[in-house]
This record gives structure tokens, sequence and C-alpha cells, in this order.
């Protein structure tokens, strides 16, 4: 039968390998062209791999988490036209062979006999992803059930003692008495009273030193059992994204509080007239407000190359935002944020979030940012450490809004108040230009009328 080799081609520009996150066929299974077979993961995206042609899947490359380089065999399969494997016809059975089996059929009546075969021992045809690698033996006869030895005939033979069958009898108690021993686990006959009949005191005497015993009171713990989960495709893409920032960057993050009625009061009235226009939250406006502070601080709007030793100041602002998906966290790019307004920003917001959930951010909407921003939403916080997303240098993040009563002059009014955080690197961002430049964000979010004029 001939066989093709399905190599994995060349996904994107500058990957050597990339990792299987989901198998869409197993060893057997019958796939039709243009078919998925597998979804393989870079650094850049998740693609999904379709088969070339029409055949039964005989040999996988590996595990889901395993790496794959490029031009490696990722699938193997079967393209002959046949779709069921050739049958197995035994061999007729010698005289003897024929007595063997009936006598042994005669002994063991109702004993069917199952013929296995020895799988390969390569990842291949017959056995299925799952399956162990060990080759299985050969189905034997049963063998008769072997007498018990005369210590454990005499043992299961014996009698209860009268004693044990006599105190069984007389273990007496009330119903609620009773009703509570059921609830605890606990036979009546096993608990020890002075008088004639079992009470509540001689349950709690019981509870007490009972243990000693081999008593363990029911649902004692609530404790779930371990799970073990390995950690591959998004996750692990992001465990080491996060490593590798908190190990070479020297983060240092710096807070302060924003008053932003005045900025919720005007959202409210935008969105009141929107017509058919996105809702506008709090974050397309504070993009406005980055883009419109960053000019006067091109040292946060960059990316720091630490083995080329050369930090690059980017005029244009590509704007991560941080999205939480079920495979994780991802970070799609608002390109161009400075040239965007607050209603377009709004849309491409909605866009990248929705592409991002559903697992269908393009390549160029992942990558090349130059700042970020990561919002909690309504679930918020009082504050946020972020971490910064290498290469860049910075990344902010907004916090839950609350309302709290603030002093204006002499009179305690209410106010809406948020906390901003923003982390940056120590080796290219100092300390005071980011607190002057979280001032500068300050006087947009608090003089809102401010994002609207040029």
């Amino acid at each position: 039968m001939a066989r093709f080799t399905f190599k994995l081609p060349d996904i994107g520009e500058g990957i050597s390998e990339a990792e299987i996150v989901a198998w869409h066929v197993a060893i057997g299974d019958r796939v039709e062209e243009d078919s998925p077979i597998a979804d393989m993961m870079t650094d850049k995206a998740t693609v999904e791999m379709e088969s070339p042609v029409t055949g039964v899947v005989v040999e996988l490359a590996g595990e889901v988490g395993d790496q794959v380089s490029i031009g490696a065999a990722l699938v193997v399969i079967e393209t002959d036209a046949v779709e069921v494997a050739d049958e197995v016809v035994a061999a007729p059975l010698t005289s003897a062979q024929a007595e063997t089996a009936e006598q042994y059929e005669a002994e063991n009546p109702g004993v069917e006999e199952v013929a296995t075969e020895t799988p390969s021992p390569l990842r291949g045809e017959g056995r299925g992803e799952g399956q162990p690698h060990a080759e299985t033996p050969a189905t034997a006869p049963a063998p008769h059930p072997s007498p018990l030895p005369a210590g454990e005939r005499e043992q299961k033979a014996q009698p209860v003692p009268a004693a044990d069958a006599e105190q069984k009898a007389q273990a007496l108690a009330s119903p609620a008495v009773r009703a509570r021993a059921r609830d605890l686990g606990i036979d009546l006959a096993s608990v020890k009273t002075d008088s004639d009949r079992v009470r509540h005191a001689d349950l709690d005497a019981y509870l007490r030193y009972g243990s000693g015993e081999g008593y363990h009171p029911p649902y004692a713990s609530r404790a779930r059992e371990d799970q073990p989960i390995k950690v591959i495709g998004m996750r692990r893409r992001i465990a080491e994204n996060m490593a590798a920032s908190k190990r070479a960057i020297p983060h240092f993050t710096y807070v302060d509080e924003i008053d932003v009625t005045a900025l919720e009061a005007m959202r409210a009235d935008l969105n009141a007239n929107r017509g058919g226009r996105p809702k506008l939250t709090m974050l397309p406006l504070m993009i406005v407000a980055i883009c419109k502070a960053i000019p006067d601080f091109p040292m946060l709007n960059a990316r720091y190359d630490d083995e080329a030793g050369v930090v690059t100041r980017h005029g244009a602002i590509h704007l991560g935002m941080a999205a939480q998906t079920d495979a994780g966290l991802t970070v799609p790019v608002i390109r161009d944020a400075q040239d965007r307004n607050v209603w377009q920003l709004a849309t491409e917001i909605t866009r990248l979030a929705e592409a991002a959930r559903a697992g269908k951010l393009a390549p160029n909407e992942m990558g090349g940012g130059t700042i970020t921003v990561t919002s909690l939403g309504p679930l918020g916080g009082i504050a946020t450490t972020p971490v910064i997303n290498r290469p860049e240098v910075a990344i902010i993040g907004p916090n839950k809004i609350v309302e709290r009563p603030v002093f204006k002059g002499d009179e305690v009014v209410r106010a809406k108040l948020m906390n901003l955080s923003i982390s940056c690197d120590h080796r290219v961002v100092d300390g005071w230009d980011a607190a002057s430049f979280v001032q500068g964000l300050k006087k947009y979010l608090e003089t809102p009328v401010l994002l609207f004029a040029d």
C-alpha cells in the first residue's frame, strides 16, 4: 500500500519549529482531503494543518506539547483506497490442537477465546494514540481457581465467637443515638458502655478515643485529588514570556490616583448619543490620553534590544491590548493607535477581542507592539504591578473605579476615583519620567474635554 508522508510546511517567516497543541485525528482514523488533522502553534500564531490527501492515518509525529521541526514528518497517511483492513484468516487446527481445544472448552465452559494482535513497537498502525507501547502477550487459557490453603479454609469456616455475637445482639440504643451513629459511620457494637444501652455520652467518648481503633469520621477531609496538568500551547508560551521578562527586566511600578468623575459623566453622555456606534468603555478613552501624552515622553514608546544594546523609540504607537481568553492571556496590537478617534478605537478593540477569544488573530495582529495596556475591567483591583511585555519598556494598568468622599475646598463631595499603575524597564525609563508621564495622563483624564482638542 502506498504511504504519503505529510511534512510540516513553513508556516511563518523565521520559524524553525512548531508545537503540537491539538490533534484532530488518531492513528487508524480515515481522513478526507482538506480535512483538519492538527493545530500547530508558533511564537506568532496557531495554524490549523489540513490533510492534502485521503486515506488512513498510520503514524503521528508525537504527543500534544511536542515540538516538530519545519520539514519533519507530521503525519503518515496510507493512501490506498481500501477502507477496511484485510481479514485475518486463521490456519486450520491440527487434530492434536483440536483435541486440546475441546478438552479446554469442556473444563472451562463459558470462557471465550480472544485473539490479540502484537502491536508494532513504533507509534504506528493498529494502535490508538493513548495505547501503551508494551507488547500484548497472546491470550492464554484462564487457570483453574486454586484451592485455598488449609489455614485460610479454617479461617473462613471459623464461626463468629459467641461473645461477639452476644455483644452485637445486645447493642441497644435509642433511635436518636442510632441515627447519630449512622451519620458518623460508627458501628454501635464497637462502642463500649457501662449501662445496658449505648448513649450519646458513649458516642462522645468513642469519638475522642476511637481513632486508636481505626475509626475515621466520614467526610473528614474535603480535599480533592491532585490533578497534574501538562503546560503546553498558549500556557507554555505565557510561562516562557513572563519568566523571560521578569528575569531580564528590572521592573519598577508607579501608582497614582486619578479623579475620573468628569470622564465618567462624559462617557455616559457619549454612550447615550452613540447611535449605531459601539458602546464606549474606559479603555478607548484611556488610549486616546496615552497617545496624546506619549510625544512628550518618547522613551516610554520604545523597544529595547538588550543583546544589541539598542533602544528604538518609535514614532507610531502600536498599542498592545492584553486580552483574557480560554487559552490564556494574549496581546493583540492596535496598529497606529495615534491616528484613530475614540469610536474607531472602540470598534477595533471589540474586533480584536472577539478574534482573540475565537483564536482567529492574524500573525501581524499579535506582534510588534510598542507599549501595552492591561485592564481587568470592572473586576479591577486597588492596584496592580503588571509585567512588561518584552521587548517593550512600559505597560500601563488602569484599576477599578470606586466612589469615595473627597474634599473639594471646604466641602466633602462624592467622587469616582481610579488608581493608575505603570510598570517600566528601569534600564531605559527613570522614575521621574514614569511619574511625569502619569501626571500627563492625569491631566487629560481629569479634564476630559482635552481628549477631543487638537
